[in-house]
């Protein structure tokens, strides 16, 4: 049976599947939405797209020519009736579809349900396939031949889109051709965890029914079974083992079915007592039959002990049923259609017992006959004279026949009638010679009367030798090694990736599994010496409380272990069972003791990829033994996911180093001003490492730059070039360009690297966005430009938040595009948010819905920027980044009005001391004294300058702050430029003698004229 895995539900969508509407009305009108919506849903919309399917017809098409009694309907209809029954008054309805998407088969949970759907869904034959229906379960899972779910909106039609569905591809255990599909529909707010368990359950039964009717041998040797009643009159006490499928756990079943086709393949008559993990006891019987065509194998019946002859069989209820399948365990059944049995599979059918010359005909649909042409003895099936060809004869008994003819056997679905009685496909009830079954007071089975919960049913699996079990063995390791591929290396974790590994062994290999890795493959390394500091990563099992070593501790093998004997090998070491291993017993005796009283055999694998190992995987399993088919699975198992263990362990290396270079290239300081308080956080992708940055660049006149930016992309590449950009943007800001012309010379620079991109070939092209934004104290004000990036948040002193009105402005990279810069007032005490686009945007989340988190995580003016910033993140930020998060939070100061001095004066030279003077009687207020000589003499140059080359007003001005600055200003654009004079020059030694007093000084030009500034030291004299 070919098991498929499912396509992961999107983290964060509503499970009423409300989510994806906005997506699908975006996509209904020809917009992208490559994002956010699951691929196989949306090649499922392109494709309905293509085909012209409009989203608002409702009429459905029929089919007349369908096949009501195919192989898929009488291997649906029983199991259909058992998932009526546990969804009875619940609003799931049951489907079966054919491989063409036309329904065959379909069940309420609650009848009334039936009445609200168009005339033509009520009856079989309407189609579902994508083509005509759109986007459905039925038709998905026959297109991407999955199991599916599609949630609401997620339907093409709009006639579905408050529904919600799961479907499961129902396929021929021996072809794997697909044969029909299985669906459960409810209400989009129906949706439990438990409906996956129960379709791929209900899915595997159809499937084992659609084996039962392929084996023509394994047919004969059912019908000499149930025919002759088992040898000397057969056990009537035994029980079928799907009848115990809703009250014995699956790792119990497959137990059972291991230990029955080993019987089978052993060809000998044998009883086995099978010890089940809980304590309960079975007993398998196997013994030879032969048909009367010639068909040797053998008949393996379960017996449970304790059951005294005539006593109905109650069993108890398991504690881990399913919640939604507790009624199968309780309700009574009614007859269901018959099955045939091949080897190595469980016998299907609940029915009546069939006893040597009893009274009813077969297992559960009438009379049964010898296979293949053979005659039937001395008595008819139902215990009257007479015989029974098998491939299309008929046989007369009191006025009876007996049809056998393949499909249409008795124990194939076809009808068997004695003497004018009914057989239990039709109806249930079977008659002999005129007498009444047992709910006629007739004798029938011992385990048959009323209020039997599970009908006495002695057949377990029947089979040759050597043919059915292993082919079905070998089948479903294939089916593992294939939901392997699938299921490990989803991510670039190693740790995630082990956990995989042990999750898709546990329980179809194993039913414990442990995985040790070194702790340098946990940190991306190679392990010089992987035995010496092994670590246990993973325990994962079928349940919790063995005594394994807890994950997270060291691990000791000793000497002897089979998992030290497995990396020297270099191979699987299979230890049968435990109890016989010195070598495991050996190395700890006292744990070794504890763990033998739940694990019984032990396959350890080594993990290697590339030459290189990686760790050590360890299968458990407590009841029966591994084999050499089991270790050879255990070892390519291993060897798959040791590969994707050493893809993400070089991933983390490489990311490691990416992030390392990403947090050396950012700040490591904030520098020392007075405008702005600041706090920053950078948090990384989960899968990869970005281009993010921020910056804090203290500019003249007490301003201060605030700047953050994202390079598209992650990795190495786009670490590197965050470096360029951010030293690029520094240096252009400490210019003192406006915020438009700093965006302009970084967008020249993004060009200039994509075009000298060493590959030519555009793989490297490189974008990028930034926003950029100029505070300045003395005016409270704030000059902002962006290109590309998310705007910043303006939180005011009253508490409310705003996003100011800022011209989007082109991404860096794409090249003559003008960049818009805007100038908004910043009252003290306000903070500015400046964040990249990983904050905010999210494949499941609303950018509009974010921003109104971001909104309200900000409405908290008291708060210090440090917890502001820490709000932000456990608040806004998604739990699991896909792209990095830079966060810059800046609460303005304003400059005390006191500290600021300012004269304007005409270009008179005359003037100069007059302004002087005034300059120094202010340095004195301050108590700056001891800076005055400097400032003297800066001023006295730099004002004198202006007079001789620049134009008026002049305007002279004193700003005290960390440093004292001096700044004289004029309407004229000339730069000055520092030189050194020769002896013989009379000029050219001002601005020479400025940059020796000063610490620093520089040019900032205005929209018209400049400002020549230098800062002074406080302690200069």
């Amino acid at each position: 049976m070919v098991r498929s895995g499912e396509e992961p539900k999107p983290a964060g969508r509503a499970a009423d599947g409300t989510g994806p509407a906005r997506l699908r009305e975006r996509f209904l009108q020809g917009e992208q939405v490559d994002a956010g919506v699951r691929t196989s849903i949306l090649n499922s919309w392109q494709r309905s797209r293509s085909l012209g399917l409009s989203p608002d017809t409702s009429d459905l098409p029929y089919r007349e020519d369908f096949d009501p009694g195919g192989r898929i309907v009488r291997a649906a209809v029983p199991v259909l009736d058992r998932l009526q029954d546990a969804f009875s008054g619940s609003q799931v309805n049951i489907s079966v579809a054919d491989a063409n998407g036309t329904v065959l088969l379909r069940r309420f949970g609650d009848p009334a349900m039936a009445r609200s759907l168009p005339a033509i869904q009520r009856v079989p034959g309407f189609v579902f396939a994508e083509h005509v229906a759109g986007t459905n379960g039925i038709g998905l899972a026959l297109a991407e031949r999955q199991l599916i779910r599609v949630y609401g909106a997620e339907h093409f039609a709009e006639r579905s889109q408050g529904s919600a569905c799961v479907a499961m591809p129902v396929r021929d255990p021996l072809s794997g051709r697909i044969e029909g599909v299985l669906c459960f529909g409810y209400p989009r707010g129906f949706e439990q965890p438990a409906l996956g368990a129960a379709i791929r359950r209900a899915a595997e039964n159809i499937e084992r029914r659609l084996l039962g009717q392929t084996s023509a041998h394994e047919r004969a040797l059912l019908r000499t079974y149930l025919a002759t009643g088992g040898e000397g009159g057969g056990l009537r006490h035994g029980v079928a083992l799907d009848a115990l499928a809703e009250v014995i756990h699956p790792r119990d079943q497959a137990i059972l079915r291991e230990k029955a086709a080993e019987l089978i393949s052993r060809g000998q008559r044998a009883a086995v007592e099978v010890t089940l993990p809980d304590g309960r006891r079975v007993t398998l019987v196997s013994r030879p039959m032969a048909s009367a065509s010639g068909v040797r194998g053998f008949a393996i019946e379960a017996v449970l002990p304790g059951t005294a002859p005539g006593e109905a069989l109650v069993l108890p209820h398991q504690a881990d049923e399913l919640p939604d399948l507790a009624a199968f365990s309780t309700a009574p059944r009614p007859a269901r259609p018959p099955i045939t049995l091949p080897s190595g599979h469980l016998a299907a059918a609940l029915g009546p017992t069939v006893a040597s010359g009893g009274d009813r005909g077969s297992a559960e649909a009438g009379g049964t006959d010898p296979a293949d042409g053979g005659r039937g003895g001395d008595r008819g099936p139902a215990g009257i004279g007479g015989t029974a060809p098998a491939d299309g004869g008929t046989v007369t008994a009191d006025g009876g026949t007996v049809t056998a003819d393949g499909d249409g056997s008795a124990a194939d679905g076809g009808r068997t009638t004695v003497d004018g009685g009914r057989g239990a496909a039709d109806g249930g009830r079977s008659a002999t010679d005129g007498g009444r079954g047992p709910a006629g007071g007739g004798r029938g089975g011992a385990d048959d009367r009323a209020g039997s919960p599970f009908p006495a049913r002695g057949l377990v699996m029947v089979g040759e030798p050597h043919v059915g079990a292993y082919a079905l063995a070998a089948r479903r390791r294939l089916e593992l090694l294939s939901e392997a591929s699938a299921r490990i290396g989803t991510t670039l974790d190693v740790r995630r990736t082990a956990e995989e590994l042990a999750e898709t062994a546990v329980p179809r290999l194993a039913d414990f599994v442990t995985i040790d890795l070194p702790d340098a493959v946990l940190r991306g390394e190679e392990a010089a010496d992987p035995l010496a500091d092994l670590r246990r990563t993973v325990l994962h099992g079928v349940r919790e409380g063995l005594p394994f070593t807890p994950p997270g501790k060291r691990i000791d093998f000793g000497p002897t272990a089979p998992q030290l004997r497995c990396l020297t090998r270099g191979e699987a070491v299979l230890e049968p069972d435990l109890e016989a291993a010195a070598g495991w017993l050996a190395q700890d005796p006292e744990h070794t003791a504890r763990l033998l009283d739940h694990v019984h055999s032990l396959i350890a694998v080594p993990l290697l990829a590339r030459g290189v190992v990686l760790g050590i995987a360890s299968f458990y399993r407590t009841g029966s033994s591994f084999g050499d088919d089991d270790r050879s699975l255990a070892q390519e198992l291993a060897a798959r996911a040791a590969l994707s263990i050493d893809n993400a362990r070089r991933y983390t290396h490489e990311r490691t180093m990416v992030l390392a270079l990403q947090r050396r290239l950012l700040p490591h300081g904030l520098p020392d001003q007075d405008a702005v308080e600041v706090a920053h956080r950078y948090l990384p992708a989960e899968s990869d490492v970005g281009g993010d940055w921020y910056d804090v660049i203290p500019l003249s006149g007490a301003r201060v730059g605030l700047l953050v930016g994202d390079v598209v992309g992650h990795g190495m590449l786009s670490a590197a070039t965050m470096g360029r950009l951010r030293t690029a943007a520094r240096s252009f800001a400490e210019l003192d360009f406006s915020p438009d012309e700093v965006l302009t010379h970084l967008d020249n620079l993004v060009g200039r690297l994509d075009r000298e991109d060493p590959d030519g070939k555009g793989a490297g092209v490189i974008g990028a966005t930034c926003l950029y934004a100029v505070y300045d104290p003395t005016a409270q004000r704030c000059h902002m430009a962006r290109a590309g990036h998310p705007p910043p948040a303006l939180v005011h002193p009253d508490g409310t938040v705003s996003y100011p009105d800022l011209p989007a402005g082109p991404p860096l990279g794409l090249g003559g595009l003008p960049f818009d810069a805007v100038e908004i007032d910043v009252p003290e005490g306000s903070q500015l948010v400046l964040y990249t686009d990983g904050l905010i945007e999210d494949r499941h989340r609303d950018v509009d819905v974010v921003l109104e988190q971001l909104r309200t995580a900000l409405a908290h003016p008291e708060r210090a920027p440090e917890e502001t910033c820490q709000a932000v993140l456990d608040t806004v930020a998604p739990a699991h980044p896909h792209d990095d998060i830079a966060l810059l939070v800046a609460r303005v100061h304003a400059l005390d009005p006191g500290r600021i001095a300012a004269w304007e004066l005409p270009a008179d030279p005359a003037l100069v001391g007059e302004v002087r003077a005034c300059a120094m009687r202010r340095l004195s207020d301050w108590g700056l004294d001891e800076t005055a000589f400097a400032a003297e003499l800066i001023l006295s140059e730099l004002i004198t300058n202006a007079i001789r080359h620049g134009t008026g007003p002049i305007r002279v001005r004193l700003l005290y702050g960390r440093t004292l600055i001096c700044e004289v200003s004029d309407a004229s654009n000339t730069a000055p430029h520092l030189r050194r004079a020769a002896s013989t020059d009379e000029g050219g030694r001002g601005l020479f003698l400025v940059a020796q007093l000063s610490q620093s000084w520089g040019t900032r030009y205005l929209p018209e004229g400049k400002v020549i500034w230098a800062e002074c030291g406080l302690d200069a004299a």
